[in-house]
């Protein structure tokens, strides 16, 4: 009689329990929009299984605290999570296994300024702009490094970073100063001068797109430096205006006219600090850079993006001239071919 009444006991509890462990195979999803899961680190299991549970991830908590149970050597990593659809407690539980943390992914290009990361980070909605502007004006960060430099622009390195939706802007600028100091440690720069080369680098950034005609760039303003030349340089011209809020997207008379202090047109030797933040190749560059006796370079007519580069004035009035001519060309060409021909329909007056 005893061993009946237990079995009557033990069969529904069985029961119960199988389908305890069955409901975790079972989607779900009790929120309408995305839901963020923040887990910080140290957090205990069954708060864990109170944060998903409020936030609708699971259905109730014991069902979390039962999947933890059954998988008794899951580590759960500690971060913020983004859930969209509908999932099982395992599959929850192998995110939170796993560290699927969420992050923006950030890619900074090579020759970016503050101006171009800012509206980029607000395009993103990521931070607004006048919060990373404040913060890069800041240059504490690489003053141990180099001290000249106003603000931390070219030492933020171009790469592709991941923010949480908590990484500030003086974090974020912190982890672009650490990436650009071990990108300057690799070049093995010896004793340059730190700013005066990322000065320089940023210069010959903005120049080329091409990696192999940067070391030819550098030497070009090396040269004019030495010589005594003004470096004439249109991008110092662009980040002077920017500084002053009245760049309008070409260059101007009144730009190469401008008396600010980081225009090359009117002011010796190099600017005052960066005008970008140059890449491993034009930093490399301007640690390295060719030797030769180049003054001039003007660009290629053929669109490749590359540069004839002159000795003399003579020399460089003529690849300016072919360059013009080579315009023009291109540009009449493109006109021939809006022209309608014999038989094509024409608009009517």
């Amino acid at each position: 009689m005893r061993a009946w009444r237990l079995a009557a006991v033990a069969a529904p509890a069985a029961l119960a329990a199988g389908l305890g462990v069955h409901s975790l195979s079972w989607t779900y999803a009790g929120f309408g929009t995305d839901v963020f899961v923040d887990i910080p680190k140290g957090t205990a299991t069954r708060a864990v299984a109170r944060k998903l549970a409020e936030a609708g991830v699971v259905r109730y908590r014991w069902q979390f605290l039962l999947a933890r149970a059954l998988r008794p050597h899951a580590r759960i990593q500690a971060g913020e999570y983004l859930f969209r659809r509908p999932a099982s407690v395992w599959e929850v539980l192998e995110r939170l296994e796993k560290g699927d943390v969420f992050y923006y992914r950030v890619t900074i290009p090579e020759g970016s300024n503050l101006f171009d990361i800012a509206a980029a980070l607000e395009e993103q909605q990521i931070l607004p702009a006048g919060e990373f502007l404040a913060a890069a004006r800041d240059s504490a960060l690489i003053r141990d490094l180099a001290p000249q430099a106003p603000t931390l622009e070219g030492y933020l390195f171009p790469d592709t970073y991941r923010l949480s939706r908590h990484t500030t802007a003086r974090q974020f600028c912190r982890q672009m100063t650490e990436r650009f100091r071990g990108a300057w440690q690799e070049l093995k720069p010896g004793g340059a001068d730190v700013h005066a080369t990322v000065t320089l680098a940023s210069l010959v950034e903005k120049e080329t797109r091409l990696e192999q005609e940067c070391p030819l760039v550098a030497s070009v303003y090396l040269n004019r430096l030495r010589s005594g030349m003004p470096l004439q340089c249109d991008p110092t011209a662009i980040y002077a205006a920017l500084l002053e809020e009245r760049y309008r997207g070409t260059i101007y008379r009144s730009d190469l006219d401008s008396r600010q202090r980081y225009n090359t047109y009117q002011h010796a030797g190099l600017p005052p600090g960066p005008i970008a933040n140059p890449g491993r190749a034009a930093l490399g560059a301007a640690v390295r850079p060719a030797q030769t006796g180049y003054l001039y370079f003007v660009a290629r007519p053929d669109g490749s993006g590359g540069h004839v580069f002159s000795r003399d004035m003579a020399a460089h009035e003529r690849a300016v001239w072919k360059y013009r001519r080579g315009l023009n060309q291109a540009k009449q060409a493109t006109a021939a071919k809006r022209v309608p021909g014999p038989g094509a329909a024409r608009p009517r007056r």
